[in-house]
């Protein structure tokens, strides 16, 4: 689906706010430790903390700073289950914008 980069009044379409947060998704997403996170998440849909850090190779609490602005930005969420959180991915539009880049990245020149 392409962007509009006008209305039916002709105005632009996107305002600054949105460009803003545009901006702010992909570079959320432009942390290697963060991408991992999310590739992890979608391959086991979901994870606590300890194992999460695990699979992405990073400290629980280095996974934690990082889980806390994915769900800022509405990438992941949480679910308690007594004392432990799970981590999934927000919903699918997220890992469909890694598989959108590695398919641009795997076409031909």
């Amino acid at each position: 689906m392409p962007i509009k980069t006008t209305s039916p009044d002709g105005s632009p379409a996107h305002n600054r706010a949105r460009e803003e947060r545009l901006t702010e998704t992909f570079r959320l997403l432009a942390d290697p430790g963060r991408m991992r996170i999310v590739i992890e998440l979608h391959a086991k849909e979901e994870l606590a903390v300890g194992d999460l850090a695990t699979a992405a190779g990073l400290s629980p609490t280095a996974c934690s700073q990082q889980l806390r602005l994915l769900r800022a930005a509405r990438l992941v969420r949480k679910r308690r289950e007594g004392r432990h959180i799970y981590y999934s991915l927000f919903d699918d539009h997220v890992f469909e914008l890694v598989e959108l880049v590695e398919k641009h990245l795997d076409e031909d020149d």
